[in-house]
C-alpha cells in the first residue's frame, strides 16, 4: 500500500510518499518538509496568518516534488492521510482541505490523524522492530507534554500531562531571553552541553558529574522541579520558567554577569530529570511496557541518553525516531494513518480541522 500523506499543523508544510511493505513495516519513498522558521524567528515564534499563506503558497507543489521523488503518479496512490488535528487551526484547514479534496477528485480513501499519534509513529518508521502496544508514550514538543499509554496503534489513554507550559515552549521563552533564536531547542542542548562540561570539569560523564559539582550548588542558578510533587504523572513548566525569569532579572538589577551556560545546564538539567521520573513512575506502574519517546524535543540529546537510562533500569525497550522524523514531517502522519484505515476509520467530504486534542 503507498500514503501519501500532508502535515500541515504549524510552521512546517510536509508531503510524504510511505510505503506499507507485506513484512509489517514502513518504507519512505519521500519525505518533503518545506520549513517557515527562518520567516516565523523575524517575530520570534509562529504568527499564525503567515503561517496558514506559506502553507497554501507551498503544498501543491511539494505534493508533486514527493510523488516524483517516490517515482510514482497519483493513480499509485492508496490511500491519502492528512493531520486534522491539534494545532493552528488555519494552518490545519489548508492541509485538510488540500487532501480532501485530491481524495475525492481521484476516489482515493481519506484518513484524518491527529498529529500527536502521528509524532508516536514516527518511530514505526525504522529498519528494525516497532514497538508493541501496549506500551508508554511520551509527547514532548513546543506545544505538548504528555505521557499516554497507547492501547494499540491508533488509541491513546492519557495518563499524565503538563498542567500548563510544555517543554518545548518553555525552552523557546528561557532561549530567546539569553540570545539563542528560535526555535531555541538545538541551541539551547549545545549550551546546556557546554554548562556541565564546564561544571564537570572533563568528566566524560559531564551530565551526571553536574550534580556532584560545585556548578549545581550554587544557589543563584537554583531552579524547581517542573515534576508536579505526589503521585500524579503531571508537570507544570510554567514554575520552572517563571523562576528562570526571575533568575535572570536577579542579575541584571544587581549589574552581575548572567552564565548563559550554566542557566541551561541548570534549567535543562531539572526539565530532563522531571521527565525521566515520572517515566520511571509510569513504567513501575505498568511493567512490561516498551516506551517511546516522540516529537521536537525528543531530539534533545540529553532528554534521549536519560531516558536510554530509564528504559534499560526498567528492562523496557526504548524506541525513539531519528532526528531527521523528530519534527513535524508528513511521514509520520502516514504511518498513523495507515492504522486508522486498518481499522476502518475512514474520513469524508465533512471532514473538518480543530485546533483542539482528541488523543481517543
Amino acid at each position: 500500500m503507498n500514503i501519501l500523506a500532508f502535515e500541515s499543523s504549524c510552521d512546517e508544510t510536509s508531503a510524504a510518499v510511505v510505503r506499507r511493505e507485506e513484512n509489517g513495516g514502513f518504507r519512505i519513498l519521500a519525505n518533503i518538509v518545506r520549513t517557515q522558521i527562518p520567516t516565523h524567528r523575524l517575530y520570534g515564534g509562529v504568527v499564525p496568518e503567515i503561517a496558514s499563506r506559506a502553507h497554501i503558497e507551498a503544498i501543491s507543489a511539494i505534493t508533486y516534488e514527493a510523488l516524483q521523488q517516490a517515482h510514482l503518479p497519483l493513480s499509485g496512490i492508496d490511500l491519502v492521510a492528512v493531520t486534522a488535528n491539534p494545532g493552528l487551526i488555519g494552518a490545519l484547514l489548508v492541509g485538510v482541505n488540500f487532501a480532501k479534496a485530491l481524495a475525492a477528485a481521484n476516489g482515493i480513501p481519506l484518513v484524518a490523524v491527529d498529529h500527536i499519534k502521528g509524532h508516536l509513529a514516527a518511530a514505526y518508521l525504522t529498519d528494525g522492530e516497532i514497538p508493541k502496544p501496549p506500551y508508554i508514550a511520551l509527547a514532548c514538543s513546543g506545544g505538548h507534554t504528555a505521557i499516554y499509554r497507547a492501547e494499540d496503534y491508533s488509541s491513546l489513554s492519557l495518563i499524565g500531562s503538563t498542567r500548563d507550559d510544555a517543554i518545548g515552549e518553555s525552552f523557546d521563552k528561557i532561549g530567546r531571553l539569553i540570545g539563542i533564536p528560535y526555535p531555541a531547542g538545538a541551541g539551547f542542548d549545545k549550551l546546556a552541553e557546554e554548562g556541565f562540561r564546564l561544571a564537570a570539569g572533563g568528566d566524560e560523564d559531564f551530565y551526571h558529574a553536574y550534580k556532584r559539582s560545585a556548578a549545581y550548588k550554587d544557589r543563584d542558578y537554583a531552579l524547581p522541579s517542573p515534576a508536579i510533587a505526589d503521585d500524579t504523572l503531571d508537570f507544570s513548566f510554567s514554575g520552572l520558567k517563571t523562576a528562570a525569569i526571575n533568575l535572570i532579572h536577579r542579575f541584571e538589577q544587581t549589574g552581575r554577569e548572567l552564565s548563559a551556560p550554566a542557566l541551561a545546564a541548570r534549567y535543562t538539567y531539572e526539565a530532563v530529570e522531571a521527565v525521566a521520573k515520572k517515566i520511571a513512575l509510569a513504567l513501575d506502574r505498568y511493567p512490561g511496557h516498551d516506551l517511546v519517546c516522540a516529537g521536537g524535543v525528543a531530539a534533545n540529546s540529553h532528554l534521549r541518553r536519560r531516558l536510554a537510562e530509564v528504559a534499560k533500569k526498567h528492562r523496557a525497550r526504548l524506541f525513539i525516531p531519528p532526528l531527521s522524523l523528530c519534527g513535524d514531517n508528513a511521514a509520520m502522519i502516514a504511518a498513523a494513518g495507515y492504522f486508522r484505515y486498518e481499522k476502518g476509520e475512514l474520513a469524508d467530504s465533512s471532514l473538518n480541522a480543530s485546533a483542539a486534542d482528541s488523543t481517543d
